[in-house]
């Protein structure tokens, strides 16, 4: 069994156990992450493309790593123009391992690596502060007005016309 899916757009065709390689998707590796952008479906000498029953259709994978592409490097040059310029470019890419591929309608269970103790670690910090703000501790002092200078040269003007 195999299906096209659709993701960074672009099409992969993807089985079980397949390695791809994708444009960044945000995880860490060890999460799972799910493509419900299903083109096609293939079991055995059934194919189907059927719009409906391809939204009942989702493929799982397992985040392996998190790399960078090759080195790109636009070279521009104008001859007799002493006109030159170099710029690289590396791609963010993600290393997918396809776990399952799950019809009728069924959803990968979402696992999640350490990022799952991030966000509580992050909302800990966060309300001690938003109390603070609720009672008022943390006031804003307000904004002094910036005193007006006169430009320089109307100043030397003025003191060269009274002397």
């Amino acid at each position: 069994m195999f299906a096209v899916i659709k993701t960074g757009g672009k099409q992969f065709r993807v089985a079980a156990n397949d390695k791809i390689t994708v444009a960044k998707i945000e995880g860490n590796p060890g999460d799972t992450v799910a493509f419900g952008s299903v083109l096609m479906l293939t079991e055995g000498e059934k194919t189907t493309l059927d719009a409906k029953a391809l939204s009942e259709i989702t493929v799982a994978g397992e985040i392996v790593e998190q790399a960078r592409g090759e080195k790109v490097i636009a070279f521009k040059k104008r001859r007799r123009q002493n006109s030159k310029r170099k710029r690289g470019f590396r791609a963010e890419l993600t290393i997918i391992r396809i776990t399952d591929i799950l019809t009728g309608g069924k959803k990968p269970e979402m696992k999640k690596g350490d990022a799952a103790a991030a966000p509580a670690a992050v909302k800990a910090k966060a309300a001690p502060k938003a109390a603070k703000a609720e009672a008022g501790e943390e006031a804003a002092a307000p904004k002094k007005a910036a005193a007006k200078k006169a430009p320089a040269k109307k100043a030397a003007k003025d003191e060269a016309s009274e002397a």
